[in-house]
């Protein structure tokens, strides 16, 4: 390719590499091994979440490779450097899954902190999984360079009795074991064979679904997202990446040209279509402050009322991401929301053209397995449903992908737990009734803190048959791989004082993903006079430290759960310093 010959003279990379007053820094590249013509070039940054915590960024630090080749192909100087990962398959069921949320404002704030101290000028991101991936998007987005997003790639799919198998069905089985209907010995053979790779899980869960939000909202490049971590093919896609962002940086093409609101809509429709994790809620407006666009989650769901369903993947379907791969993948799934009008076309995206000059380039269309024609979708309405009420006066999410219309509408009493082991030791106990409505508070992004996610008991509940028979709300979160009827986001949160905080066992609540309705059967005078009695926040164990600062930080779960002022306040452009 014709290497572009870049003038550093605008570039933040100059603070660090141009001048005579900048003698000592050129010193410090030469001890690197690096030559005049590579201190000459720019500076991109390229950031991965590789660790050896999981298999969802285990392949990372290899893929970066490939990216620094691309960047390299292009006449650009790439300079390779790591943050954190919490994964939540390991995090899941304990403490540790404090850590997951906070983790993604970790993230962002060390991406943010590397590029700024180093003046890079641009930035490849690679993440691997669930919050890592918005974190990494949102670092892009704050520091509004031109910028690629890699994804990981998903993990295999298992194989067990003529089956695939994933994570998600191994959390299922833990109940299943509880309740006696698996046996030790069957759980010790799926638990060996359910995850036979690198790579994220393998579902539409949170990682798979923000990997498509990427491709979506123009980050990453069309398809990149598909083909599973131990492909080598994704060495080609890293490398294309490497070069795009490069593409990007001789076109001025920076984050915030690319992230708009329309590209966030067309994000939003893409979780809907494929029955998406509802942490998507979540991290759309946390993406969206970033930029200094109000994209809450009222205006998420309402994207998510209005989309058909037709991507059948799990958990709530059949297929997993290498299915989706197969076909075609986001791409396909873009072109027909293209057909039925629900995709902004004019958004730029990571090629520098169009989505809808991109979406021109697809030949193929719905393979009618995996992605259904938009026509004939599955479901109407999207996977995804928003709720309000007066128990969720701010708002509340449940996914009902694979959930039939009739057991959409629950009423039933309250059975409240002050945390989630309490929760999760009564499910184990079989201490609760069928149509109880399961209600675990003091787990929202400030009062747990950290908003766990609440897989082990509703994998538990739906191991022992009953995810259809009972309901859950939270004002936690859930995982990707949650099915059931099992709301979550319930805000404001029980730690601020929120109706959540004020009911009690046995007090009658619906939940209508019809309507949109989340109450309880307790008048307006009813629930101030809680409110008066109410002795303020649990106290928690976190009164130091990181998760001590990020309860201090947090805001409302309805706008992200974000920790800073956000674009809105800026008063400076890092690239333009």
């Amino acid at each position: 390719m014709n290497k572009h010959v870049f003038d550093k003279s605008k570039l933040p990379s100059r603070h660090v590499s141009v001048g005579p007053e900048r003698a000592p820094h050129r010193s410090f590249y030469y001890a690197m091994g690096m030559t005049a013509e590579e201190i000459a070039q720019p500076f991109i940054g390229v950031a991965t979440c590789w660790n050896e915590a999981a298999p969802c960024n285990i392949s990372l630090n290899r893929q970066a490779q490939a990216a620094k080749l691309g960047v390299k192909n292009a006449a650009g100087t790439p300079r390779e450097f790591t943050t954190i990962t919490v994964t939540d398959g390991i995090a899941m069921g304990h403490e540790g899954m404090r850590s997951s949320l906070a983790s993604r404002e970790a993230i962002s704030d060390s991406v943010e902190l590397t590029m700024r101290g180093h003046c890079y000028d641009a930035l490849v991101g690679l993440a691997g999984c669930d919050k890592s991936l918005p974190g990494m998007m949102m670092a892009m987005v704050r520091l509004n360079v031109p910028s690629v997003f890699i994804y990981g790639g998903s993990i295999l799919p298992g194989r067990m009795n003529d089956k695939d198998v994933t994570v998600q069905d191994v959390f299922e089985a833990v109940g299943q074991h509880q309740a006696g209907t698996l046996s030790t010995c069957e759980l010790e053979k799926l638990e060996a064979v359910a995850c036979p790779s690198a790579g994220a899980c393998g579902g539409q869960f949170t990682a798979n679904t923000m990997a498509c939000v990427a491709e979506a909202i123009g980050l990453a490049l069309p398809n990149s997202t598909g083909a599973p971590a131990p492909y080598e093919s994704r060495d080609q896609y890293a490398i294309a990446a490497g070069e795009a962002v490069m593409n990007l940086l001789e076109k001025n093409i920076r984050a915030r040209d690319i992230v708009t609101m329309k590209s966030l809509e067309n994000a939003a429709r893409v979780v809907a279509c494929t029955g998406g994790s509802t942490n998507a809620g979540l991290h759309l407006p946390a993406i969206a402050h970033e930029a200094g666009l109000e994209f809450y989650l009222d205006d998420v769901c309402d994207i998510f009322r209005d989309t058909p369903y037709f991507v059948d993947l799990k958990p709530g379907g059949q297929y997993v991401a290498k299915d989706l791969y197969e076909v075609g993948g986001v791409p396909v799934v873009m072109k027909e929301l293209r057909k039925a009008g629900l995709m902004h076309e004019d958004c730029i995206t990571a090629t520098g053209r169009s989505m809808g000059e991109e979406l021109d380039l697809i030949e193929r269309e719905a393979d009618g397995r995996v992605i259904y024609p938009v026509e004939t979708p599955i479901t109407k309405t999207g996977g995804v449903v928003g709720l309000k009420g007066n128990l969720a006066p701010e708002g509340a999410i449940v996914k009902v992908a694979g959930i039939s219309a009739q057991h959409q509408i629950f009423t039933g009493p309250a059975r409240v737990f002050e945390c989630e082991e309490d929760a999760f030791e009564a499910v184990k106990q079989r201490a609760y009734e069928e149509g109880d409505v399961l209600v675990i508070r003091n787990e929202g992004p400030s009062g747990g803190p950290g908003m766990r996610e609440m897989l082990s008991t509703t994998a538990a509940l739906s191991g022992q048959g009953m995810g259809k028979k009972v309901a859950l709300i939270t004002d936690g979160r859930f995982s990707g791989a949650t099915r059931g009827f099992c709301v979550g986001h319930v805000g404001p949160e029980a730690a601020a004082g929120g109706p959540i905080a004020l009911i009690n066992t046995g007090d009658v609540v619906t939940i209508n993903a019809i309507s949109g309705e989340l109450s309880v059967a307790l008048s307006d005078e009813e629930l101030a006079e809680r409110k008066a009695k109410w002795k303020g926040p649990r106290e928690t164990i976190y009164a130091s430290g990181a998760l001590w600062k990020y309860a201090q930080l947090v805001g409302a779960t309805y706008k992200g759960a974000v920790t800073h002022p956000g674009a809105k306040a800026e008063r400076h452009e890092y690239f333009d310093l």
